[in-house]
């Protein structure tokens, strides 16, 4: 009995060894290697460059004082629609001390004048009404009391304009009130009614009461790199990606590239303009972020595979080609466009020959 359960031991322990043996040699085996395939197809491949920038009107205008003042009064506010000539600011005239003293001795002497001239006339009169002398001498003092009287009225009104930044006779023309010289939207209005503002003129700029834009009319502005620069047009389509209206695209028409490019990063960029065809029911604001779509060369209909599948050899391209199943041979093949993703074949490969892709690993045996 003893003898019988050592020989039935020994039997399982030889199995068990005899098995794991076979286990790892078979594990130890290489796997066979398969390899999935598949066709060139007939598609449409279209290269094309994205330039970023933004949106912006074609129009758009600075607002100035024409004179120095504090800010008296705001007529309008960011978002208001205006026409030429509309009121946007009014401006009070902190007169210059030295030129209202001036303005006021002026005004002074022309009325002591005007009173000295006003006494030799009636004086005149009264003698030329008793006739003691002619009338053409009368007429000489007459003539002088009118020029008195208008040099009154001139210093009248240059001591108001030093004052106000307006005459009596001036009217709606004042300089005091700052108006729009477009139409269009205020898109800013960067002053606050009762802070200073300085006069625009050849030595300064002066301070921006408003910028006002005709939102009618927008333009995409945008950078394409030196190397995409060469192949655009004037005249060729764009389709914009506005950021903030991501459900909707528009298309623009190129107007215009840069002759000069300027350096960012390390790279030479090209600033180009286009014309934007805005959409009846979305509004457009000023700034908004854009990317843009341009067509650089299109091939419709043509034989392509696979950028990835596509081999090269010194200036040649090649693919591997299924002869039998799992047997693969290069093929050299000539290619045309490429989108980054599928590459035309002009020549060398058939749309029915099946092309080696990638592999996974089996275990057989």
């Amino acid at each position: 009995m003893k003898k019988a359960f050592k020989i039935l031991l020994a039997i399982i322990i030889l199995v068990v060894f005899t098995g794991t043996i076979v286990y790892l040699y078979q594990k130890s085996q290489a796997r066979p290697v398969v390899y999935e395939t598949t066709k060139a197809s007939t598609t449409s491949i279209v290269k094309k460059t994205v330039a970023t920038g933004k949106i912006v009107p074609r129009k758009e205008v600075e607002i100035k004082s024409r004179i120095s003042g504090i800010v008296a009064t705001l007529y309008v506010e960011a978002g208001d629609k205006v026409k030429v000539g509309d009121m946007i600011a009014k401006v009070r005239i902190i007169p210059n001390m030295i030129s209202l003293n001036e303005a006021e001795s002026r005004l002074d002497r022309a009325r002591i004048n005007l009173d000295d001239a006003r006494t030799n006339y009636e004086r005149q009169k009264t003698l030329f009404e008793s006739k003691a002398i002619a009338e053409a001498e009368l007429q000489n003092y007459e003539m002088a009391f009118k020029i008195a009287r208008q040099d009154v009225n001139a210093a009248e009104n240059n001591l108001q304009l030093i004052r106000e930044g307006i005459t009596k006779s001036a009217g709606a023309t004042s300089n005091t009130i700052i108006r729009s010289t477009i139409a269009g939207m205020v898109l800013t209005v960067p002053i606050e009614v009762g802070n200073s503002v300085i006069e625009s003129n050849t030595f300064n700029d002066g301070t921006t009461i408003a910028t006002i834009a005709d939102m009618g009319e927008m333009i995409f502005k945008g950078k394409v790199d030196e190397s995409e620069v060469g192949k655009l047009n004037e005249g060729m389509n764009l389709n914009l990606v506005v950021g903030a209206i991501d459900t909707e695209n528009f298309s623009a028409s190129l107007e215009h590239i840069s002759p000069k490019g300027v350096e960012e990063n390390g790279a030479i960029q090209f600033e180009i303009r286009a014309a934007v065809k805005l959409k009846d029911n979305f509004f457009i604001r000023a700034g908004y972020s854009a990317n843009a779509d341009i067509v650089l060369e299109r091939r419709d209909n043509v034989l392509a595979v696979q950028e990835a599948l596509v081999k090269y050899e010194g200036d040649s391209a090649f693919v591997e080609i299924e002869t039998s199943p799992q047997t693969f041979e290069k093929r050299y093949i000539k290619t045309g466009l490429s989108d980054g993703i599928n590459v035309e074949v002009l020549d060398g490969l058939t749309k029915s020959e099946k092309i080696k892709i990638q592999h996974t690993e089996n275990t057989t045996g």
